[in-house]
């Protein structure tokens, strides 16, 4: 007799997933909005929520139907460029004692661009934290991943100077971040910029790796289905 498989609970992750995932959209919706679409598409932040919105629910969808998850090397780089944004943004843009802050101007939004700021820079990093931390399986990142994961922000830092350099002088978010700055800063100054946060990618992305190896599995995720067999699954007779 074949005892029946028990599913797993899925539930909790599809739900929370479509959840973080809709803050993701919701977010980038109001800058559109609000804003000019061509100027909030060049954001680091847009770009990345926008990854979050896609793989979050897609990954939502698959634990609802009870599929296999998204590949480690896309949800882990999604987690890594999502907690790279929000924490660029409190410890670098929202900081007073940075050189690069932008305190002056992030005081001045309210309303939906206010709730629209929270949801891209906290909401959608705490999310993705929580649901790795307590929903999803561990020990699945590997090392090269790291390297791996550096193709985006170095992407996003050549498509922010190219369109930096297509735009005139005096634009209005010529350059979208100002630790890219070249008017500014000039281009040594920037590639020393994007260096050292290179590094600190990397070494995040390392310490996202080693957390992942050593973290206990949680109750909370999901678990593959296991069937019990008496019988090979090759056609034959019982064995």
């Amino acid at each position: 007799m074949i005892s029946p498989a028990i599913p797993s609970p899925r539930l909790v992750p599809a739900a929370f997933r479509a959840l973080i995932s809709a803050a993701a959209v919701v977010g980038v919706v109001i800058e559109c909005v609000y804003g000019s679409v061509p100027v909030v598409l060049s954001f680091f932040t847009i770009w990345t929520n926008i990854a979050v919105a896609v793989v979050f629910g897609a990954s939502a969808a698959r634990a609802w139907q009870r599929r296999p998850d998204l590949a480690p090397l896309h949800r882990g780089g999604v987690l890594l460029f999502i907690l790279i944004t929000g924490l660029v943004f409190h410890l670098v843009l929202d900081n007073p004692s940075s050189p690069f802050n932008m305190v002056g101007e992030l005081d001045k939004l309210t309303g939906a661009k206010a709730v629209a700021n929270q949801l891209l820079h906290t909401v959608t990093p705490i999310g993705a934290v929580l649901d790795f931390l307590l929903l999803t399986a561990p020990r699945t990142l590997r090392p090269r991943h790291a390297a791996q994961w550096l193709a985006y922000p170095l992407a996003y830092v050549t498509f922010a100077l190219i369109r930096g350099e297509l735009l005139a002088p005096g634009t209005k978010t010529r350059y979208t971040y100002p630790f890219i700055d070249v008017a500014q800063y000039g281009y040594a100054r920037v590639a020393l910029n994007a260096a050292v946060l290179g590094i600190v990618f990397y070494a995040l992305g390392l310490l996202l790796i080693t957390a992942d190896r050593f973290r206990p599995a949680s109750p909370l995720a999901p678990r593959p289905l296991r069937e019990n067999r008496i019988s090979s699954p090759a056609a034959g007779p019982l064995k």
